[in-house]
């Protein structure tokens, strides 16, 4: 079997080290490539250096160097440098796997169009975990239809920059397709005063950031005498690494298309 020739954006990052690790530790997979900030103290250095065994592959900012080799891109960085490589990949013809967060509707809409020229997974969170997780949820808010109030609380670590985290969102998303609802309309993100009653078709969201948490989420179902909840905790971020891993090999064989984790995992 020929291995897939995978490149990491972000990659002296927290998690663009976690992939490198798990890139490195995959029998069917090889790392060529390591792109970082221009501003980022590692550049020159051994992407797997912090692993002790060296990969003797370069982290570099110029993304025709550091996909020169690259059929995939894995990319958990921010949306402004997502959409930068999003448009080289289409443009030469690499797949990516996109962990990213914080997209607005024209990020998605251009990951979308990129679709077109490349394979694409995009998916707020990468875990097998999470995602079966949502399929729960999708299930749960049809028979909470009515009488149950709904509530998603997240938190993650004090470095997070976007909020809602992505997952929490697309739990919202979810939530609010199973029950013919816009989380446009419906999604609550603050509250603070004199709010007034609960709207009951209101899906609303809490968010906290502290410390080193990796990743908590927890929908309520909260109804008159009964809550129901639905939590997934994240110790480690080398399950977003693994689930990432799979999404690429889901994509061997497609050569444009965009999917997500529900395609990776057979979820529809």
């Amino acid at each position: 079997m020929t291995a897939l020739k995978i490149a990491v954006a972000g990659a002296s990052g927290r998690m663009g080290k976690m992939l490198v690790e798990a890139i490195s530790n995959a029998d069917d997979m090889v790392l060529v490539g390591a792109l970082d900030v221009p501003a980022s103290p590692a550049l020159g250095t051994d992407a797997a250096a912090s692993l002790g065994k060296p990969a003797g592959v370069s982290i570099t900012a110029d993304l025709a160097t550091g996909l020169a080799n690259a059929s995939y891109l894995i990319d958990f960085t921010r949306p402004e440098g997502t959409l930068k490589h999003l448009e080289y990949c289409a443009a030469h013809g690499i797949k990516m796997i996109i962990g990213t967060t914080g997209f607005d509707e024209a990020g998605k809409a251009a990951i979308a169009a990129a679709a077109e020229k490349t394979a694409i997974v995009f998916a707020p969170n990468m875990s097998v975990g999470v995602n079966v997780t949502l399929k729960l949820l999708e299930m749960a808010a049809k028979s909470f239809a009515e009488g149950y109030d709904i509530e998603i609380v997240e938190a993650h670590h004090r470095f997070k920059v976007d909020a809602p985290s992505g997952t929490a969102l697309k739990m919202g998303e979810v939530i609010a397709d199973a029950l013919g609802r816009d989380l446009n309309e419906v999604g609550v993100f603050a509250r603070e005063g004199v709010t007034g009653e609960r709207d009951p078709s209101s899906i609303g969201f809490a968010t906290i950031r502290g410390g080193d948490i990796v990743g908590d989420h927890t929908v309520l179902f909260a109804g008159i005498g009964e809550r129901v909840e639905i939590s997934h905790k994240s110790s480690s971020r080398v399950t977003y690494a693994h689930g990432s891993l799979r999404a690429a090999r889901f994509l061997e064989g497609k050569s444009v298309g965009l999917f997500d984790m529900y395609d990776v995992l057979g979820l529809r």
